[in-house]
């Protein structure tokens, strides 16, 4: 069974065409991966889809990295909060 980490890397080469090997836990979606605003958008409406969870605006705007997404989706999923 493909982990979180796995479906948010499937969705990043797909959404952002990039190399499955920059997508890393520390890669910034914006510095390392390229995306742009739009980008940002679409990539959470990929998360929440696949997921089938709602990410907040205020929410969406702290994923800076793959793991900030990886967290937050795993954090939505089963119910726990680490703040």
């Amino acid at each position: 069974m493909p982990t979180t980490f796995d479906k948010v890397k499937k969705i990043i080469v797909e959404q952002l065409g990039v190399d499955e090997s920059e997508v890393t836990p520390e890669a910034s979606i914006t510095d390392d991966l390229g995306a742009d605003s739009l980008d940002q958008v679409e990539l959470v409406m990929a998360f929440e889809t696949e997921f089938n969870i709602d990410i907040p605006d205020e929410e969406a705007e702290k994923i800076k990295t793959v793991g900030d997404a990886v967290k937050r989706i795993d954090e939505t999923t089963t119910g726990s909060s680490t703040s």
